[in-house]
């Protein structure tokens, strides 16, 4: 295994992982945003206000991205798999 190898795999799973919290992210961002518009708006400052319409939607993010990012890890799961007699020369 060559350093350029293993700085490829790393950076390759950091990519991955980066990916697929991205729905989530987003989503949280976009929410959170939101809310604290609606709260200096409205001059509401109820803390659980800003965190269960964010974990709410947080939630429905992941159950509308699962089958993408278990598409994903699966894709790189087998890759890794597969080529482990490659890793190991």
């Amino acid at each position: 295994m060559s350093p350029d190898f293993v700085v490829g795999f790393g950076r390759q799973a950091i990519e991955l992982c980066l990916m697929m919290s991205l729905p989530m992210l987003g989503v949280g961002l976009g929410v959170g945003v939101f809310v604290s518009i609606i709260q200096a708006a409205t001059q509401i400052q109820e803390q659980t206000l800003t965190f269960i319409p964010k974990i709410v939607c947080m939630f429905l993010a992941l159950l509308l991205a699962l089958p993408w990012l278990m598409e994903r890890m699966t894709t790189f799961t087998r890759d890794v798999i597969i080529n482990i007699p490659q890793y190991v020369q």
